[in-house]
């Protein structure tokens, strides 16, 4: 549904004209997994589907939501009433951002919205920032707060980590709030300093596939956070703020004095060999050579496979295939459990890939996947 549909039905549901319509896109992460709450690196670039929102002012302490991509009515809410609810259906993640506002010490006296997205949901491909970040730029802009981007996805954190309950870590909103067409943002989730690395793979005849498993995950569910605690915990052990302070060439030394702790082990291994890989990632990008990106990514999967152990039998199927199949490279993204894999491929082989993948997954007896091309989008902005 594009911006000016949105806008219609709004009128619709409200009665009256939207004040505006922004949009703001989900993202593909290149490579820097399970790194940002680590303080490491990450390096996503936003991709050409979006969250899209018509919104306008209240001034009677109400929030009404409505989504064209849920069944259901409009659904209304007090905003002196909101407060941390844990995991919820998808208006927590509205609410949560009006929350998070109102908690930093903006006004917001009400709003009514509606949303509609083409981000996939539960595919790794950040369906939830994009919501989130679109609702806070557009109350931003609205209510005139002045809130620079990379504190607008602060913000939009804070409302998935506390008030909807996902220890998420700050790369997809950002990557959502900040990203540009035609670059991949490396990004320092310490310090928020960021760095857009040109991505063009057309110019080079490359394509970059996301093969969408349609295997769904949940960050809210126990497994995701018992990892983060994991990383903590060696952290703790070893001394240090966050494992990014564990210099790659330290890594056996470090992982030598964690003793017998075998998870924790696993955990920090690939933590500080991902930060290492994103730093690969972008000398590679800045020499031009492209496609000596792939194998990289292969590594990554790896690590995220046998040391994080947050694949699956999906995910691990789409590496397998693509890369006997001709691929550069190819790895499981985002959170795992599910979601998405991407496949770095010259433009001749992604016919060949693609059907290799199909075909594959229908031996295997799994669902089919969805696949499509990821190009470099447009980070969050208003549309109309």
């Amino acid at each position: 549904m594009g911006a000016q549909r949105v806008a219609e039905r709004f009128t619709e549901l409200y009665g009256a004209r939207p004040e505006g319509v922004w949009a703001a896109p989900g993202r593909v992460n290149l490579i820097g997994e399970h790194t940002d709450y680590n303080d490491g690196f990450v390096m996503p670039f936003a991709l050409p589907h979006q969250a899209i929102a018509a919104v306008a002012r209240r001034d009677d302490g109400l929030l009404r939501l409505h989504s064209a991509d849920v069944q259901g009515g409009v659904a209304e809410m007090s905003l002196d009433t909101p407060a941390p609810q844990g995991a919820g259906d998808w208006t927590a993640y509205p609410a949560g951002v009006v929350w998070a506002l109102r908690e930093a010490g903006h006004e917001i006296t009400g709003a009514d919205i509606h949303l509609s997205s083409t981000v996939p949901a539960g595919a790794g491909l950040s369906s939830s920032a994009a919501l989130e970040v679109v609702i806070a730029l557009a109350l931003d802009d609205l209510y005139e707060l002045g809130v620079q981007p990379r504190q607008l996805a602060r913000l939009c954190q804070r409302a998935e980590n506390v008030y909807v309950g996902a220890p998420t870590g700050i790369m997809d909103q950002m990557a959502s709030a900040c990203c540009t067409v035609g670059h991949a943002l490396f990004l320092d989730t310490r310090d928020l300093s960021q760095r857009q690395i040109p991505f063009d793979l057309a110019a080079g005849g490359l394509r970059l596939l996301v093969v969408d498993t349609r295997v769904k995950h949940a960050h809210n569910a126990g497994a995701y956070g018992k990892r983060r605690a994991g990383c903590e915990k060696g952290a703790a052990l070893l001394g240090v703020d966050a494992l990014r302070d564990i210099p790659y060439a330290d890594l056996d030394a470090a992982l030598a004095r964690i003793g017998d702790e075998e998870e924790v082990v696993r955990l920090v291994r690939h933590v500080v060999t991902e930060d290492h890989r994103v730093e690969r990632v972008v000398e590679l990008l800045r020499a031009g050579e492209i496609r000596a990106v792939g194998p990289v990514l292969s590594e990554g999967h790896a690590s995220l496979r046998d040391d994080f152990r947050v694949s699956c039998p999906e995910l691990d199927l789409v590496v397998d295939t693509a890369l006997a199949n001709g691929a550069l490279g190819a790895r499981m993204t985002g959170g795992g459990f599910g979601g998405s894999a991407i496949v770095l491929a010259e433009a001749a082989e992604v016919n060949a890939v693609t059907k290799a993948v199909e075909e594959a997954f229908i031996a295997a007896g799994f669902t089919a996947p969805q696949i499509f091309e990821a190009v470099p989008s447009a980070g969050a902005r208003r549309v109309n």
